[in-house]
């Protein structure tokens, strides 16, 4: 996804922040994600701060209502009756404010029950945000 969507909109600056860009998941347990992203910054030379809605609280997320709500309204009355259709309703929706919603179907397979070896994990070059450390933190380059 990066390199089609996100390399173009990364300018010359070392960290995400830097044009706003955060990382949010609603698992800070997630080894395999942790993973996935530190090999993400390893390859971008990006710093990728993440932050995590505490647990139970991820009905607080503004982004994710405000986005859904255009949704709804765009396919509210249309028969949802493929994947397809599902999909194409969802790239379709947009705002007047300019919110163009990306999607696509991934049909690749994603093997279930992956296990992180401790050893991996304690490669992840991570950084711990003073406050509450186990949902915000950066994941920092190894080069």
């Amino acid at each position: 996804m990066v390199a089609r969507h996100g390399k173009r909109e990364i300018p010359t600056s070392q960290t995400p922040d830097d044009y706003g860009r955060r990382w949010s998941s609603n698992g800070s347990r997630l080894r395999l994600w942790k993973l996935e992203l530190q090999m993400l910054a390893d390859e971008t030379g990006l710093a990728i701060a993440v932050s995590h809605f505490p647990p139970g609280t991820s009905k607080w997320n503004k982004i994710e209502h405000r986005l859904f709500s255009f949704i709804s309204k765009n396919w509210r009355g249309k028969p949802l009756t493929s994947l397809q259709v599902i999909v194409s309703l969802i790239a379709g929706t947009t705002t007047r404010k300019g919110l163009k919603v990306h999607a696509e179907i991934d049909d690749r397979s994603y093997p279930a029950g992956i296990k992180v070896p401790d050893e991996d994990m304690d490669l992840i070059n991570l950084l711990r945000d003073t406050f509450h450390g186990e949902w915000n933190y950066e994941i920092l380059p190894r080069k």
